[in-house]
């Protein structure tokens, strides 16, 4: 017969295994949900899956050099800094003030990039001397000491082009070495010392540029080559990346740009003293003008390239666009930076 004690002993140990069974299986359900959640999140992340274009340089027998790994998707993280730019834009074309306008916007802690008007292409203007200073610095690559050589300013050509940004120029019956005419050419955006550096080109160093970065190839003849924000932004992240010229080249190109003398475009939207290597375009016409500057912004833990491309009536309204822009970007880099510390 089964004692009292025995019998109340029997049902504690019942109770007890019975309330670790529950508590078992309770836990084993809740692992496995977790692990299902995480796997249909999982699922759903590589749904979402996004190409890479990757760009290589040509002309060698045993290699290929990287140059560019690009998602071709646009980034979530930057969806909030396009609408504000969006914004921006539409308020000056409601004005009357800005015809149309494309905006490039990559920053280099992720990676990451957005672009609005993306298909819209534009005369780049004195943006073309950004392509055409990358291929002297080849030039200077292949025959070492090439920026030395010294050039004679002995022939005036006119352009045709009607610049309402001017600065410093080269003078007839003076000499200038290369390196001292990539200055001017850069710094001051000067024309007739972008004319005689041409000149004195090999064309063919320029279009394999062209071809490298995966664009169409122009012809040395041709009055205009028209480019997207994207696609003008791959000679800015050349020299960035160090990814076409050497890394003392690529350091002397940057460095030239950070003397680039235009303040009225990206360095208005920028605090005092901010580091940035730009260069500025202007083109259009008379009724139809056309304002554009590409620059990297050497925020302190998050640089970041922005080019923009702008079409209106006036150069004043235009500069005033790009600047507000630029704050908008550069006002919104600077707290995801601050977020992230």
């Amino acid at each position: 017969m089964i004692s009292f004690k025995n019998k109340r002993f029997s049902l504690l140990h019942a109770l007890f295994f019975s309330t670790l069974t529950i508590a078992i299986t309770f836990t084993i359900t809740n692992l496995w949900k977790s692990y299902q959640m995480e796997e249909q999140k999982n699922s759903s992340t590589s749904s979402y899956s996004c190409n890479y274009n990757i760009k290589r340089m040509n002309g060698f027998k045993f290699i290929r050099p990287l140059m560019f790994v690009d998602e071709e998707c646009e980034s979530e993280q930057l969806i909030g800094v396009k609408q504000q730019v969006i914004s921006v834009i539409d308020k000056y074309k409601a004005t009357g003030d800005l015809t149309n306008a494309s905006v490039y916007l990559r920053e280099y802690q992720h990676n990451e990039w957005m672009c609005i008007n993306e298909n819209d292409k534009f005369d780049p203007g004195s943006l073309f001397k950004v392509p055409v200073l990358i291929a002297i610095l080849k030039m200077n690559e292949i025959n070492p000491g090439y920026l030395n050589k010294t050039i004679v300013y002995n022939k005036k050509v006119d352009d045709g082009k009607n610049v309402a940004y001017t600065n410093k120029t080269i003078q007839l019956g003076q000499s200038y070495t290369v390196r001292e005419l990539l200055t001017y050419m850069i710094k001051y955006s000067d024309n007739n010392a972008t004319i005689l550096l041409e000149s004195n080109m090999n064309p063919k160093i320029l279009q394999k540029l062209f071809s490298d970065v995966g664009l169409a190839v122009p012809n040395i003849y041709a009055t205009q080559y028209q480019f997207t924000t994207k696609e003008y932004s791959y000679f800015m992240r050349a020299i960035y990346n160090a990814g076409y010229l050497n890394v003392e080249d690529s350091e002397f190109a940057g460095e030239l740009l950070s003397q680039c003398e235009f303040k009225d475009g990206i360095v208005k939207g920028l605090p005092a003293h901010t580091r940035i290597a730009h260069k500025f375009g202007e083109s259009g016409t008379n009724i139809d003008k056309q304002l554009h500057e590409s620059g990297i912004v050497y925020l302190d833990n998050k640089p970041y390239l922005l080019t923009i491309m702008t079409r209106g009536k006036e150069n004043k309204k235009l500069s005033q666009v790009i600047g507000e822009i630029s704050q908008v970007v550069y006002n919104s880099m600077q707290s995801t930076a601050t977020a992230s510390l």
